[in-house]
């Protein structure tokens, strides 16, 4: 039979993979969306309209879907009605959350993303349905966002922490193993920690899209108090702290690496470089 998934947040940096890798596979494909006739949508891809504050207005996005990928998009007090009633109409949901289980301290820094992540899980695990749990660590996009802006504007790229590593995964790779998660057996009850298959430091990243790009950079390290004054904005306050607390964490220690997405997927992860160079136009002017 063939499957149809619900993708809720279908339009992020996550979701937006997810979508095409599922149309790809030959999978229907729904999004939800507050706004259908707004929605940046594939081609093939069914808009139902629905809010996860308004529980009742997921009933027909969730009619005669198989699973659901979630991507929480919403304030924390939604959660326990909204997993209610997506629980209640599917059998299987595949949920983006974080490593914040993972025994290393660049994990582990307090934070409130870690609490509503938390709930989320238990009141899945709790529902009764079949349910995997994706736990990215440092997303590959988030070099557009962190350094895209400095580096579009030809100045130097002033970032505190430089010497500490990562593993940045490609959303694509989570897209392949949600696709697993969602459409195949034997994923029922597992926690899936996904990374790239390497550690960089920023430093290493910001150098490696540089050459993706073809671009002659200079790089610059911040102190935290440095970061706290040049880059707030276009971090939000709270966010600024809990990046520069698992950083500060991160130094000197090796990044957390996983097989995961091999082990799921058969195939190899992306390595950041093939990231770079697939997205070397958002560097450039």
């Amino acid at each position: 039979m063939k499957k149809h998934i619900l993708v809720i947040g279908a339009t992020g940096n996550v979701g937006r993979p997810v979508v095409t890798a599922l149309r790809e596979a030959g999978v229907g494909v729904r999004a939800l969306t507050r706004d259908p006739n707004g929605a940046p949508l594939p081609e093939g891809v069914e808009a139902a309209c629905g809010d996860l504050t308004a529980p009742a207005t997921l009933d027909a996005a969730l009619d005669g879907v198989d699973a659901v990928f979630l991507v929480w998009t919403a304030p924390r007090p939604a959660v326990a009605s909204a997993l209610e009633r997506i629980a209640g109409r599917v059998r299987r949901i595949v949920a983006l959350t974080s490593p914040h289980k993972t025994p290393h301290p660049f994990f582990q820094q307090p934070n409130a993303i870690r609490g509503l992540h938390a709930e989320i899980e238990q009141r899945i695990e709790d529902s009764g349905v079949e349910w995997t749990i994706l736990r990215p660590g440092m997303l590959a996009s988030n070099a557009r966002f962190w350094w895209g802006p400095q580096i579009q504007a030809g100045e130097a790229i002033r970032w505190p922490y430089l010497s500490v590593p990562t593993a940045p995964i490609d959303e694509r790779d989570i897209a392949a193993v949600a696709v697993r998660a969602l459409c195949e057996e034997g994923h029922d009850g597992k926690e899936y920690v996904l990374t790239g298959p390497e550690a960089l430091t920023q430093r290493e990243q910001v150098e490696t899209i540089g050459k993706a790009a073809r671009l002659r950079l200079r790089i610059e390290e911040l102190t935290p108090d440095e970061a706290r004054r040049e880059l707030v904005p276009p971090f939000a306050p709270p966010v600024m702290e809990m990046l520069l607390a698992a950083w500060a964490a991160g130094e000197g220690r090796p990044a957390w690496v996983t097989e995961t997405v091999g082990d799921v997927t058969g195939g190899p992860p992306r390595r950041f470089a093939e990231w770079a160079g697939d997205h070397r136009a958002a560097f450039r002017t």
